[in-house]
């Protein structure tokens, strides 16, 4: 259906294979009752997962999806700053204030906000969630039930700035487009997101983003262009989802990405790299982290990691992640360890 964006594409399914050795070391884990909410009724989320993270001078800022009730699920962003040192501090420790910062307020997010990955181009930040639409409990309408939804932060506050949709003559077939985020590679702004079309099959793809959203001043519906197909889920796999946004590292971009297993349903993490043509130049040839704390293999969706945060830090990848549904997961990644793994199976 869609064009491969490299031809190693097919290669790639069969290098990788269904086991994991887990290189990512657990340090910090913030649950609900330790998030108090500011300038909202209830004090406390029914839970906080999923979660975004940036590193800068002011220290730690998550923003994770928070939920206060379980009856439509409906989700919103809440911002939390947290000292660099309470990471590392003890892996349950502190309570923090926690501000909302994005709430449903359109057709395309009515039924909440979901799932942000947050990101800087041109010095500005974005952020990228998946917004339930008008569509998502309508059972007359199996089309566009979620799609990405993009913000930019304007001093303390995020204006909505656009939606992305597929070409009109393919609206049709998109039941939900989600796990995405922007970058921008050779000056060339890319949407990286995944479709679930009407033949039940899921696709990781990359898109072309034809406008230049940095002079968007209204909420702008934004039709992609040429999507391609950026990798195919292992025979072992139901599906496979962008997690975290690039990390540069040389001349190369690092991605976390999800794998959902077809037998357990469990979500585990596995990386890859691209060039700037963005041709896959190396994938981990098995999983390197797999829900494995208790914190992770129970709770509203058991045997769950979910990334979609990460940065740089000295030669460490500071990662966040949902876990298991219910809680924020923050873990490290030893940079030298992880590219070990990425040359050991790279295309020649």
């Amino acid at each position: 259906m869609f064009k491969p964006i490299c031809k190693e594409i097919g290669d790639l399914r069969i290098c990788r294979e269904r086991k994991t050795e887990d290189i990512v070391k657990r340090i910090c884990v913030i649950t609900a009752d330790r998030v108090h909410l500011k300038r909202y009724p209830i004090d406390n989320p029914v839970t906080i997962f999923n979660p975004a993270i940036i590193v800068d001078d002011a220290g730690v800022t998550i923003y994770g999806r928070i939920i206060v009730g379980y009856f439509t699920y409906s989700s919103a962003v809440a911002e939390i700053h947290i000292p660099i040192e309470d990471l590392y501090d003890d892996i349950i420790s502190g309570h923090y204030t926690a501000e909302i910062k994005v709430l449903p307020s359109n057709k395309f997010d009515l039924w909440g906000v979901e799932d942000p990955r947050v990101y800087e181009i041109d010095n500005r930040r974005f952020m990228t969630y998946c917004g339930r639409t008008v569509n998502y409990f309508d059972p007359s309408k199996r089309a566009e039930r979620t799609l990405p939804v993009t913000a930019i932060l304007e001093g303390r506050e995020w204006r909505k700035i656009c939606v992305f949709r597929m070409p009109k003559e393919y609206r049709g077939f998109v039941i939900s487009d989600k796990d995405a985020f922007l970058a921008k590679i050779n000056d060339k702004l890319k949407l990286f997101h995944r479709l679930h079309l009407r033949d039940e099959n899921f696709y990781l793809v990359i898109s072309d983003v034809p406008i230049d959203i940095l002079k968007l001043k209204d909420f702008t519906e934004i039709s992609i262009e040429n999507t391609s197909l950026a990798l195919e889920p292992a025979e072992f796999e139901e599906k496979i989802g962008w997690g975290t946004p690039p990390i540069e590292i040389g001349d190369e971009y690092l991605f976390l990405l999800h794998g959902v297993d077809r037998e357990t349903k469990s979500y585990r993490v596995f990386a890859m790299l691209m060039n700037d043509e963005l041709r896959i130049t190396a994938i981990t040839p098995y999983y390197i982290m797999e829900p494995r704390e208790a914190y992770e293999v129970y709770g509203d969706r058991p045997y769950t990691v979910f990334p979609c945060g990460a940065q740089l830090i000295d030669d460490k990848l500071l990662i966040s992640y949902g876990a298991a549904d219910s809680a924020i997961g923050i873990g490290e990644i030893d940079l030298s360890e992880l590219m070990a793994i990425l040359d050991s199976n790279r295309l020649d």
